[in-house]
């Protein structure tokens, strides 16, 4: 069977479990009418599976391998991925009213994820100052903490493996001999990942004098697994003394184009060999 979509003829396999991914307002709801209109033994369910809870999911996903155990056609759209990789025989991508990709689930739903983490990391500006707790004798204050990408421009989404950058900007109200700077990353539920300062890197920031400002730059590679983090950044005496601490003052967001459990995105390389 073959159904018209964006002027083209694409064909539909009989007995087969079709998955179409889309953002809103990509077409993915005409298509499916057009399958349905192109055979009346179609079975489509339009984000029949994103509305329901856990239970009514394991029915419906039977249903499904029942239905094409009878022989049926099934055209499923949804925005959960886990659940078309596991039930589709084949993904079809619509992207402005036509179909971008269609073939392989691994492949297509990895380009798709992509291209979505490609999209927020264009829409989202870079975070703003907003700690959720400052301190300190205010002999100093971090008065900008930014997040750049590898190109040097600011951002609040940072993908998988690029080079990515803190800028920390202090401003001194009062003479400090010896000032240590430093960065912590939190998991959005306080875990910590990653923190280093001047002192540990062996980067001198003073003496500094009443008036001076300071632009204290960290770059490494952003060996993270995808999820949301926020920023800690302190300025402060070797003795620890703090001039200001800002708490989760700037939040971003880690992208990749595939899920990564954990924190540290290790990028193992995997080999299975018989025995």
């Amino acid at each position: 069977m073959n159904v018209t979509f964006g002027g083209e003829s694409h064909e539909i396999p009989s007995g087969a479990v079709i998955g179409c991914v889309g953002a809103a307002g990509s077409g993915v709801d005409r298509l499916l009418h057009s399958c349905s209109a192109a055979a009346a033994d179609l079975v489509a369910m339009e984000y029949t599976i994103d509305r329901q809870d856990a239970v009514s999911r394991l029915r419906t996903e039977a249903e499904v391998y029942d239905l094409q155990r009878a022989g049926r056609t099934v055209v499923i759209a949804s925005h959960d991925c886990s659940v078309l990789q596991r039930l589709a025989d084949e993904i079809w991508w619509v992207d402005g009213s036509r179909i971008r990709q269609k073939g392989d689930p691994g492949v297509v739903l990895r380009a798709y994820a992509k291209d979505a983490a490609t999209r927020f990391r264009a829409a989202a500006g870079p975070g703003a100052l907003s700690p959720a707790m400052r301190r300190g004798d205010g002999r100093a204050q971090i008065i900008g903490l930014e997040t750049l990408d590898s190109t040097g421009r600011l951002t609040g989404v940072w993908t998988s493996g690029e080079p990515a950058v803190i800028r920390a900007t202090v401003h001194f109200a009062q003479a400090v001999e010896n000032p240590v700077v430093g960065i912590m990353i939190r998991t959005r539920i306080g875990m910590e990942v990653y923190g280093t300062n001047t002192e540990l890197e062996g980067v001198k920031v003073g003496p500094c004098s009443a008036g001076d400002t300071r632009v204290v730059t960290f770059r490494f590679a952003c060996d993270l697994c995808p999820q949301h983090y926020a920023i800690t950044a302190a300025s402060h005496d070797p003795d620890g003394v703090w001039h200001d601490w800002v708490e989760d003052a700037v939040a971003f967001t880690v992208a990749d184009s595939r899920y990564t459990a954990g924190v540290a995105n290790l990028r193992a390389s995997v080999t299975c060999t018989p025995e």
